[in-house]
C-alpha cells in the first residue's frame, strides 16, 4: 500500500481543497501519512498571493525529496495554475496541476512513478467550471466549509480570478447536506468559505442569504460564522439575519482594502467608503458587542502618502475590531503594474506597520470591553501546558485550566484579566485563573 502526504501553502479554502484530496486518496486504499514523514507520493497545494510563492513551493519540494528522493511529487493549486514552467522547472517535481485538474490526481496517474521529464496538465482556467466539494478542520471543534470557488471581479492587485476562474457554486441543497456531515461528524461551529463567498449563487436564482437561512435551519448546528464577506455583498438583510439568529455569530470579516475612494476606484474596488461606514452602523446598531475584522492593503501604487493618511484616518473612525493589514506586492498580469507612482518597498513596511499599530488598540480596547461580562465560549481539544483555549461568539481568545471534559462543548464563562499576549483569562466553574504566566509558561 502507498504512502501519500500533502501539504498546503495559503488560505483555509486550499485547507478544505486539500482534506477533500485527501478524502479521496484514502477511498481509493491509500495509507496517508504527515508531510514531516516518509512517503511516497506527495501532492504540495500551492497559493499565489504570497510573495514567496516560488521559494515556498522549492522549499516545500527539496523538504519532501529529503524524507524520499524516490517520491512522486505533485503541484497543484493557484501557483501551479499561474506559473506551471516555473514550478516544472524545480528538480523533483513529476507533475504539475492547475485549477481544473488538480481534483483529478487519481485519474491521471494509477502507479504514481517517478517521472524522468515533469509533467504539465494546466487548461485554460476559465474551462474550470466544475464545483468541487471541500471542507476540512484545524481541531475537532470547527470546520471550514466550502461554498463558492472563482472570482468575477478585476481588482488591479488580484490574481485569484486568472488562477481559479469565474464565480461558481453548488445549489443550496448540497451545501446544507455536507453542513450535515460536519454535524454528524461532532463539529460544534462551521466557518462559511469561499474565494468570494457573498457571490454565492452567481448565475442562479439563489443566493448567500438564502444559503445562510437554510443552514441557520439545519438542526445541530451550534454555530455560524462567514470567513470574509466583501462590504457591496453583505446587505442589510444579512446583517439582520444575524442579528436574530442564534447561530450566526456576532463576527464580521469585511474586506476593505483602503479607506480613501480615490484608492477604491484605483483598485477598481465595487464599493466606496460611504457604503462601508454604512455597513458597519448598520451592525453596531444591531449587534453592539459584534466583532468586525478589516482587510487592508498598503503601499498599492498610486497611495500617496496624503491617500495613506486619508484612508488611516478613516479607518481609525470606524467602530472596528481589528485588522489584517498586507503590504501590497507585485503580481504578473494585473492592472496595479500599469500604475504610478510606486510606492518604495520600505515605505510599504512603514505603513503597514503604522496600520499594524492601530489594530492593536482597536482589539485591545474592543476585547477588555467584555471583562467581568460572560460569555459562551466553545474550547478546543489542546492542551497547553495545563491551559485551553477556545473563543467567545463574539471572538475574544479565552483561556481556562485544561479539562478533558470542556473539550469541544461550549461553556459560559465569565471573562477575566487581558494578557499581553492577547487573549483573557477566564472563570469558570468558580475557579478564576489569576496567577500572571509568561506565554513561554502557557503556550510552551
Amino acid at each position: 500500500m502507498k504512502r501519500v502526504a500533502f501539504e498546503t501553502l495559503g488560505c483555509k479554502l486550499n485547507f478544505s481543497e486539500t482534506s477533500s484530496m485527501r478524502r479521496d486518496f484514502e477511498n481509493d486504499g491509500y495509507e496517508l501519512a504527515e508531510f514531516t514523514d516518509p512517503a511516497d507520493i506527495y501532492v504540495i497545494n500551492t497559493c499565489s498571493v504570497t510573495m514567496d510563492a516560488n521559494s515556498a513551493c522549492r522549499k516545500t519540494v527539496r523538504q519532501a525529496l529529503r524524507r524520499n528522493p524516490e517520491a512522486f511529487v505533485a503541484v497543484v493549486g493557484c501557483y501551479a495554475q499561474l506559473e506551471p514552467q516555473e514550478i516544472a522547472e524545480i528538480d523533483g517535481v513529476d507533475v504539475v496541476l492547475g485549477a481544473k485538474d488538480k481534483f483529478h490526481l487519481l485519474d491521471l496517474f494509477d502507479d504514481f512513478v517517478k517521472q524522468e521529464k515533469t509533467i504539465i496538465h494546466n487548461s485554460d482556467v476559465n474551462e474550470a467550471v466544475d464545483f468541487h466539494n471541500a471542507f476540512s478542520s484545524d481541531d475537532r471543534t470547527r470546520a471550514f466549509l466550502k461554498v463558492q470557488d472563482g472570482c468575477n471581479y478585476k481588482c488591479s492587485f488580484c490574481t485569484i480570478p486568472l488562477a481559479r476562474g469565474k464565480s461558481r457554486s453548488p445549489k443550496i441543497a448540497t451545501v446544507v447536506r455536507n453542513a450535515q456531515t460536519l454535524v454528524d461528524e461532532g463539529f460544534n461551529e462551521i466557518i462559511i468559505t469561499g474565494v468570494n463567498s457573498g457571490d454565492f449563487g452567481y448565475g442562479t436564482d439563489e443566493n448567500f442569504y438564502q444559503l445562510l437561512k437554510a443552514l441557520d435551519e439545519v438542526e445541530g448546528i451550534e454555530r455560524l460564522r462567514v470567513s470574509s464577506i466583501e462590504p457591496n455583498l453583505l446587505t442589510d438583510d444579512i446583517i439582520r439575519l444575524a442579528a436574530q439568529s442564534d447561530k450566526l455569530q456576532p463576527h464580521f470579516h469585511i474586506p476593505l482594502q483602503s479607506g480613501s475612494d480615490e484608492m477604491l476606484k484605483t483598485m477598481r474596488r465595487r464599493y466606496r467608503t460611504d457604503l462601508y461606514r454604512a455597513r458597519v452602523e448598520l451592525i453596531r446598531e444591531l449587534m453592539p458587542d459584534a466583532c468586525i475584522g478589516v482587510d487592508v492593503i498598503t503601499g498599492h501604487p498610486g497611495e500617496t502618502e496624503e491617500l495613506f493618511q486619508e484612508s488611516f484616518d478613516f479607518i481609525d473612525s470606524l467602530d472596528v475590531s481589528y485588522l489584517h493589514v498586507f503590504t501590497y506586492s507585485e503580481r504578473p498580469n494585473t492592472h496595479a503594474l500599469t500604475l504610478e507612482p510606486v510606492i518604495p518597498k520600505q515605505e510599504r513596511k512603514s505603513r503597514t506597520h503604522r496600520l499594524r499599530r492601530l489594530s492593536a488598540k482597536k482589539r485591545f480596547d474592543f476585547d477588555t470591553r467584555f471583562e467581568g461580562e460572560i460569555r459562551p465560549v466553545l474550547f478546543e481539544e489542546e492542551n497547553k501546558n495545563g491551559f485551553m483555549f477556545g473563543w467567545t461568539n463574539n471572538y475574544v481568545r479565552v483561556a481556562v485550566p485544561f479539562s478533558p471534559r470542556l473539550a469541544n462543548t461550549i461553556q459560559p464563562v465569565e471573562i477575566g484579566s487581558y494578557s499581553k499576549e492577547g487573549f483573557h483569562f477566564g472563570k469558570l466553574d468558580d475557579n478564576l485563573i489569576e496567577e500572571e504566566h509568561t506565554i513561554q509558561e502557557i503556550l510552551g
